[in-house]
């Protein structure tokens, strides 16, 4: 089984999301993507950085789903 990270990045103020990203990196189970979407969802906020952040209420969210036909 394959698991694939997607992060979603959105604007409280905006009221909007972005498109969906999802990686092209995927992982052997859930753990390892979890782990993976709090990482990748920090280091986008740092390169966001502060002001951007509180300026447009920017929030992140990730999902780690299975990738179809990698059943095993």
């Amino acid at each position: 089984m394959k698991i694939a990270l997607t992060i979603i990045m959105c604007s409280l103020l905006k009221v909007e999301c972005l498109p969906p990203y999802t990686f092209s990196t995927t992982y052997n189970d859930y753990y390892d993507c979890i782990g993976a979407g709090y990482q990748k969802s920090l280091e986008k906020t740092q390169e966001i950085g502060r002001i951007i952040i509180n300026k447009e209420l920017v929030y992140l969210k990730f999902s780690c789903t299975q990738v179809p036909g990698t059943d095993a």
